[in-house]
Formats: C-alpha cells, sequence, structure tokens
C-alpha cells in the first residue's frame, strides 16, 4: 500500500491559505478523494500535480475564540506566539513538506516570524508563498520574505492562479519517493489506536503490550513515523501506533485541532485496522462520529472498542441496549465488530488480537467471478434494477478486482442509473452472503466500453 506524501499550509490568518488549499485542488488538478476531519468541511484532500499524489492539508489561521474576534496577527500578536508554535511544531514532526503562506502585500509580521523561527529547525522542505500578488508588477515584494531565511519564495496569486504551478512543481520535486521494496520488508499487521482525548488509548496500547506471552520491542519508523510498538501474539507479528487524541472543537484552537487530526490522518495511512475507542461512560458523541467517518474514507478495518466498561452501572439489558445506540449513531460503520473492553483492568482484551486477525483477513478475502455472478443474478431476480426514462439498467456481470479493501467491478449498460440506494442493497447482499467482517468494500460500476481482459474466475 503507497503511503501518500503530507503537505501542510501553515501560515497565520487572513493570508490566502484556504484560497490556495482550493486552488490547488480544483483547477488542473484531480480531487482523488475527500477526508473528513473533525468536521465535514473539507480540510483534508488529495491531489495530483505531475502525477504526485499527495494530501494537501489546509490547517487554518491561529483563530481567536471565547468570544474574541478573530484577526490577522501582526506585531501585537505576542499572546497567540505560543499556539503558533505549536502549530509550527507539529506541522514540522507530521509533514511531508510545509507550505509557509503570507501575505505578500503587507510584509512580514511578527506572527510570520514566529513560524519562520520553528521551521528553519526541521529537515523537512520548507517553501514560501508570497500570496495576493495578483500583479506581476507586485511580484519583486516577493523577495523581502527571503529575510524569514526558510529557502525559495514564490511570488502567487491564489485567486488567480499564478505562480501556484511552479510553488507545486517545488513541493511534488521535494517529495520522499515511496519505495514499495521497503514497504514490503514489514510483514506485521498494523494497528492503529484511535479516539479522542482520554478515552484511554494508551492506557490500551500499555496493556497490549504487556499482556503475557506477548515479546515487545520498540522499533523506530520511517523520519515521517513516529516510533511504533512492535509484538508477537502466539506467533503473529503486530505494530501497534498511538495517536494524539482528537480534540473537541470548542476546547482548543482550531488550527492545534486540525493538526490533531493530521496527526491521526497520517497514521490511519500506515493502518491495515484500526482501534475506534469510545468512552463507556460517556457515550457516543459527535467527535467519535466524525472519527468514525474518517475511518471510512481512509480504506482501513474497523473495531468498534466501547473502553472504561468496568466502572458503567449495568444491569443484564446495559449491553444490548449500548449496541443499539453505536450502531444507531455509527451506522456508516455497522460492519465494524463491537467489544466492551476495560483498558484499565484487562476485561476483555483477550478478544482484540483475534477480532483484529478475523477483520485483516476479511480485508484480503477473495471471491470468484463464479460465486459472484450467482450471488448477482439472484440480486437481479430478487430485487430488479431500476428503469428511467423507459431505459432499463442492465447488468453483464461482475469481477472482484482488490484487495485492502475488497473491491469490486460491475460492468452494467447505463452506469450513472445507479442510485445510492440501490448501490446500498448489493452491498448489503453481498456482505449476507461473505460475510467481510470489520472491512469496507468498494463497489464500482464502469460502461462495457470500460471492460477490461484477464478478470479473476
Amino acid at each position: 500500500m503507497s503511503r501518500k506524501s503530507l503537505v501542510a499550509l501553515v501560515g497565520r490568518p487572513n493570508v490566502g491559505k484556504s484560497t490556495l488549499f482550493n486552488r490547488i485542488i480544483g483547477r488542473r488538478l484531480a480531487v482523488v478523494s475527500d477526508v473528513a476531519g473533525t468536521t465535514r468541511d473539507r480540510l483534508y484532500a488529495d491531489a495530483e500535480w505531475g502525477g504526485v499524489v499527495f494530501t494537501l492539508v489546509d490547517t487554518g489561521g491561529i483563530e481567536v475564540t471565547e468570544g474574541r474576534a478573530t484577526s490577522p496577527l501582526s506585531e501585537d500578536s505576542e499572546q497567540f506566539l505560543p499556539l503558533i508554535r505549536q502549530q509550527a511544531t507539529v506541522a514540522m514532526q507530521d509533514a511531508d513538506a510545509i507550505v509557509h503562506v503570507v501575505d505578500g502585500q503587507s510584509g512580514i509580521t511578527a506572527a510570520d516570524r514566529e513560524v519562520a523561527d520553528i521551521l528553519r529547525q526541521t529537515k523537512k522542505p520548507v517553501f514560501v508563498a508570497a500570496n495576493k500578488l495578483e500583479s506581476s508588477k507586485l511580484w519583486d515584494t516577493a523577495y523581502e520574505f527571503y529575510e524569514l531565511g526558510l529557502g525559495e519564495v514564490f511570488a502567487v496569486s491564489a485567486l488567480h492562479g499564478s505562480g501556484t504551478g511552479d510553488l507545486l512543481d517545488a513541493i511534488v520535486g521535494a517529495l520522499p519517493p515511496f519505495d514499495p521494496e521497503e514497504e514490503a520488508e514489514d510483514t506485521s499487521v498494523k494497528i492503529a489506536i484511535l479516539g479522542r482525548p482520554n478515552v484511554g488509548k494508551s492506557t490500551l496500547l500499555n496493556k497490549l503490550v504487556g499482556e503475557e506471552r506477548v515479546i515487545v520491542s520498540p522499533i523506530a519508523g520511517t523520519t515521517r513515523d513516529a516510533i511504533d510498538e512492535r509484538l508477537r501474539w502466539h506467533g503473529q507479528e503486530f505494530t501497534l501506533i498511538d495517536t494524539a487524541g482528537i480534540r473537541r472543537r470548542g476546547k482548543i484552537d482550531q488550527g492545534v485541532e486540525k493538526y490533531s487530526v493530521l496527526r491521526a490522518l497520517k497514521t490511519l495511512r500506515r493502518a491495515d485496522v484500526a482501534l475506534l475507542l469510545i468512552d463507556g461512560e460517556e457515550g457516543v458523541t459527535a467527535q467519535d462520529a466524525h472519527i468514525g467517518g474518517m475511518l471510512t474514507d481512509e480504506n482501513v478495518g474497523v473495531i468498534i472498542l466501547v473502553n472504561k466498561w468496568d466502572i458503567v452501572e449495568k444491569d443484564a439489558y446495559t449491553m444490548p441496549a449500548y449496541e443499539k445506540t453505536v450502531r444507531g449513531e455509527m451506522a456508516f460503520l455497522s460492519y465494524a465488530p463491537l467489544l466492551f473492553v476495560s483498558a484499565e483492568t484487562g476485561q476483555r482484551l483477550n478478544k482484540i488480537f483475534p477480532t483484529v486477525l478475523e477483520v485483516q483477513a476479511a480485508r484480503h478475502q477473495r471471491v470468484g467471478t463464479g460465486e459472484l455472478n450467482d450471488l448477482l443474478r439472484d440480486i437481479l431476480a430478487n430485487h430488479p434494477p431500476p428503469t428511467k426514462a423507459g431505459t432499463q439498467l442492465k447488468f453483464y456481470y461482475a469481477t472482484q478486482v482488490a484487495v485492502a479493501p475488497p473491491t469490486f467491478v460491475f460492468f452494467v449498460n447505463r452506469p450513472e442509473m445507479i442510485h445510492f440506494g440501490y448501490e446500498r442493497y448489493i452491498e448489503n447482499r453481498i456482505r449476507e452472503q461473505f460475510t467481510f467482517s470489520g472491512t469496507p468494500i468498494r463497489l464500482l460500476f464502469r460502461g462495457r466500453k470500460d471492460e477490461r481482459p484477464g478478470r479473476d474466475d
């Protein structure tokens, strides 16, 4: 599985980061997918330039909260410098390349210098985008920003698109290449532990690596990865990846919150299976649902863990009622196994590794073309496809084309006639027949002209 590089846009408010973000992902670039962050705002998007796909992150400026007005940071920005410092530090750690966006017309501010002071310490590629230079007559003003000591400065207009091509050429040229041979050396099942702050992620990790019959060793990741925990359980190797808690909106500065999601997103890009922790005392929150939505976009296996179950007041009906609530609030993760655990006491933690292996096996499960088409004929007989304007949607055949996640292609006469409801019906029937516990599955619908030889029989 190829790991996309992360490119972060950093800078104070009102310098045009979001405009530049939209410019890069919207014009001349193919948006591969949107990734849900703490909200469904488009804070993350996969973009392509020069054949290189990367994830662009719009961090947002340092936003003043708690009733105070948001304004650009300038010479009177001392009270916000710690927040700026925190943003820049996390970007330095987690991004593969950083774009420091500044206002080319207003000149260098105290906030610009603060960000630059942090970014000069990193070995990551850093580019300065002097924005809002709509006229070529203003381009010479960009030279002032060489004073920041960050390397090459690009005069750009995010509004009009001028100069952005040169900036993107430099960015993709500096991104680390993906080495499939290096990736293939690690055959462990990679498990990401995700959830809001204080749901017990670190406690769970510590308990798992301390279990009997588990051999543990810390392993250094790549230059872009944190230190993971490698362990062996019943002969199977696993890599546990802990993540920073994804903070609730309003608890901290928005820019920092966006970076916390960046870290979780980066973790998911490396994971096979994600453990989504929910606080059993608090129940499912909107933030839990947001994290769950992010998991569906990243094609990883998912197991939901209701943690702190040892301190929940319960009777014989509590667990079924709780599961019903979780399933209702996270209907989009209906395929995910649900375990009630206690990271503190170790309750039911012995079920985690077997369930992870079950999910991992489902991610790599293949269905023969004959079996799949037998099911397709049954689907069509019991629930005929829709008709539109006198035209009948026809299915010719189906085949599985990929695993991790399992991906199926259906050849039809009119792909545009596929309704979301009918697609969901097909997915549910596939899951009934072949299970696919804990893994998303992907359904693609193509016209006969898209058919290619060599399908899997």
